[in-house]
């Protein structure tokens, strides 16, 4: 099992770093939708 696991890891490593950007980025659109009320 713990095979299948590093070999799907080495597989979609750079899936994983692009999901992991958008998932970033989703954060930070969400904080500042946020703020923006403040802001007025």
């Amino acid at each position: 099992m713990m095979n299948q696991i590093r070999t799907a890891l080495r597989r979609t490593q750079d899936t994983l770093l692009q999901d992991a950007i958008g998932a970033g980025a989703l954060v930070v659109m969400l904080v500042v939708a946020l703020h923006l009320p403040g802001v007025y």
